[in-house]
């Protein structure tokens, strides 16, 4: 099979083990982000997603959530339960998909995409939780950012992508 041009050519599970066509979101802007309940960041990152979400929903926007639980194990519950605490904490609209390894061996064929069309300051793997894959309307890696960069941050290049400057 030819290499990926696209994230838009993957299926991915979501966390109730359904496939979904990620071509289901050609023409929308896309923020993808490897989440974790019980880390440092996670209170600040939900927060600023969820504010993100609903500002830039309407407009095109959507947020993809792949838990991981690589780092320090800090995202150890099943997909009901990352979901329930997601929904019910934060509040979360967007969606949540499978738990997925985003490093190592068995990284998830979407995060090998993300990874290899933007790599960041540790070359290919992802650093932390939250780090963070802004992708435009054509499915293409627009922008990476580091777990630090809080989503707020970022509402420029969204505004951008989405043609609201």
């Amino acid at each position: 099979m030819a290499a990926a041009t696209s994230v838009h050519e993957f299926t991915v599970k979501d966390a109730s083990g359904k496939d979904v066509h990620l071509s289901s979101y050609k023409g929308k802007v896309l923020l993808i982000v490897n989440v974790a309940s019980q880390c440092g960041l996670t209170n600040s990152n939900y927060t600023e997603l969820g504010q993100l979400y609903e500002m830039y929903k309407d407009q095109g926007f959507e947020i993809l959530a792949f838990p991981c639980n690589q780092f320090a194990g800090q995202e150890p519950g099943t997909n009901e339960e990352i979901v329930q605490f997601v929904c019910s904490r934060f509040k979360a609209k967007y969606p949540i998909f499978d738990k997925v390894d985003v490093n190592g061996e068995d990284t998830a064929p979407i995060y090998k995409f993300l990874k290899s069309s933007k790599t960041g300051p540790f070359g290919d793997n992802i650093k932390w939780n939250f780090a963070k894959f802004l992708v435009d309307k054509q499915g293409h890696v627009a922008e990476r950012y580091a777990p630090t960069t809080y989503p707020l941050s970022i509402q420029k290049d969204i505004k951008k992508l989405l043609g609201s400057f």
